[in-house]
């Protein structure tokens, strides 16, 4: 926006939704009046906020246009593209740490052989190279090897296309994780470039789009359906099979199977069945979609559904401005406390935890429906110590509260901007460089009908119910003796504690993040 008079120009930026505080620098504004009269106000700034800024006509004292700088004073192409794109690839960057797919992203101690990058490409500059930045661990990879020919849907008659990105990241200087390069397919070959932010706009764009939308369909079946939705449903049935309503494992874990089966049967009904919608709009819809989650089971571990063993195997510990991993941690530290105190009370040795035949069939159903006998999986098929059901326990009773929130909640704040999370794509990967326009962009979005299904179905799951119960609420007094009803009052009193800090951390933050806050998460896979 702005306002003009003959001697003063003022200036406003309009703040970015989904991009907050993205600066922009602005040349200068030239004006013809209604006289007829033309005026020209340099401004050469950067402009960081929503002040109105003021800038004088230049008559006189700025009669040279950016382009007619000599070349030995302008900026390098590789600073322009810098410029260009630093607000669009930091928060592209930031999506794989705090968006609704925290569990693809790792640090990458060795380049992957089919991803043929040199240091001349990723660093035009000539200031990094790659083997430094990895050994200094700011090399980061994120492979949707999980996709490779995978079998895409067809909607409205058309073919769709879904791809099976690698994509290659960098801690930057200001330490913004940023995309650096980007292969839409597994094997390189000709008709396969990799793409940099130093091509043009338009080709580093549609490579980020790809790369969202192969997110999307890998991350819906995957880390939501299967590691949330599906995994509560195994937890809930075994349960209710083994445990009489008296026994403590039954009254700690009853709560966090609230609507599960219930939520499961619509989505087997309606979401994800044969002509459902997730058919309707993904591409990965029909018969790709159980092709994915056949690959995802063999990648369901014991270790990455433990969130501190997870983040330490994907080598995150120390990645800043990672908060489903400060938030994760700290809820898992209050559950497991929480978990061991409370069944502490009920076993006092390892005998009595390998005797309790109830909690043993428990978990031996867990092991041999849940995960196909898996040995593979490190899933335990029995319990010999407390300690090991104790993990066990809090295992599951983060996965159905704060996990499924990580992944659930934030789906309508991130996708609900279509070209930010296209969940198809209606015309291929470019196979060359330099063939991608503005009308190419918007012919591989999906079309409108396609896109509304899309948004009206992640408004839905996102949305949070008006008879929600959340973590640490119990409605229905289980329990009954004095210890344990001690413990859940400690129990709530931390979450209460934790939920103040994040509020106080997210007060500092453009962008808060929300979903780990003890407030919202529901106690159970609900929605």
């Amino acid at each position: 926006h702005y306002f003009y008079s003959r001697s003063l120009i003022e200036l406003e930026k309009e703040n970015q939704t989904l991009v907050p505080n993205k600066a922009w620098y602005p040349a200068k504004v030239d004006v013809t009046s209604p006289e007829g009269g033309k005026y020209s106000f340099p401004v050469y700034r950067w402009i960081t906020d929503s002040k109105v800024q003021s800038f004088r006509e230049g008559a006189g004292l700025w009669k040279y246009s950016l382009l007619s700088l000599p070349y030995d004073i302008r900026f390098s192409l590789t600073k322009t593209a810098e410029m260009v794109y630093i607000g669009e690839d930091t928060f592209f960057g930031y999506q794989f740490l705090n968006g609704t797919n925290p569990m693809l992203i790792q640090r990458c101690t060795q380049l992957p052989s089919n991803l043929p990058v040199t240091d001349k490409m990723v660093f035009p500059d000539g200031q990094h190279n790659l083997a430094e930045e990895i050994e200094k661990g700011n090399i980061f990879l994120c492979d949707y090897k999980l996709l490779d020919g995978v079998e895409s849907n067809t909607i409205n008659g058309n073919k769709q296309f879904l791809t099976a990105p690698l994509v290659l990241l960098w801690k930057n200087n200001a330490d913004h994780l940023v995309p650096v390069a980007i292969q839409l397919k597994q094997k390189p070959k000709e008709d396969n470039p990799i793409f940099y932010p130093s091509d043009s706009e338009y080709d580093w764009l549609i490579a980020k789009m790809f790369v969202r939308s192969a997110n999307f369909n890998l991350y819906e079946l995957n880390a939501h359906l299967l590691r949330t939705h599906l995994l509560a449903e195994v937890f809930a049935v075994s349960l209710l099979r083994n445990l009489p309503m008296v026994h403590p494992l039954y009254k700690l874990l009853i709560p966090h199977t609230r609507y599960t089966l219930n939520i499961n049967f619509l989505a087997r009904m309606l979401l994800i069945s044969k002509g459902g919608t997730f058919a309707k709009f993904t591409s990965s819809g029909g018969e790709g979609a159980l092709t994915i989650l056949r690959r995802s089971l063999s990648t369901l571990t014991y270790s990455s559904l433990c969130i501190p063993d997870d983040i330490a195997e994907r080598g995150l510990k120390d990645v800043p401005n990672f908060y489903y991993r400060d938030d994760g941690l700290q809820l898992w530290e209050i559950i497991s406390r929480f978990v061991k105190s409370t069944l502490a009370f009920y076993y006092k040795t390892d005998a009595e935890v390998q005797e309790d035949t109830e909690l043993q069939n428990w978990i031996k159903e867990i092991f041999q429906y849940g995960f196909l006998s898996q040995e593979s999986t490190g899933i335990p098929q029995k319990f010999t110590t407390v300690d090991e059901m104790v993990k066990f326990v809090t295992m599951v009773i983060f996965t159905c509260s704060a996990q499924h929130s990580a992944v659930n909640s934030g789906q309508y704040d991130f996708g609900g901007w279509m070209p930010n999370s296209p969940t198809t794509m209606e015309l291929a990967p470019p196979k060359e460089k330099g063939t991608t326009t503005e009308k190419t962009i918007l012919e591989t979005f999906p079309s409108v009908n396609t896109t509304v299904h899309a948004m009206a179905t992640v408004w839905l799951l996102s949305k949070q119910s008006s008879d929600s119960i959340f973590l640490g609420q119990y409605p229905e007094k289980h329990f009954t003796e004095r210890f344990p009803l001690l413990k859940i009052k400690e129990f709530q009193e931390e979450l209460k504690k934790l939920s103040a800090d994040i509020k106080a951390r997210n007060s500092s933050l453009d962008l808060p993040y929300t979903y780990l806050d003890p407030e919202v998460v529901e106690n159970s896979v609900s929605i």
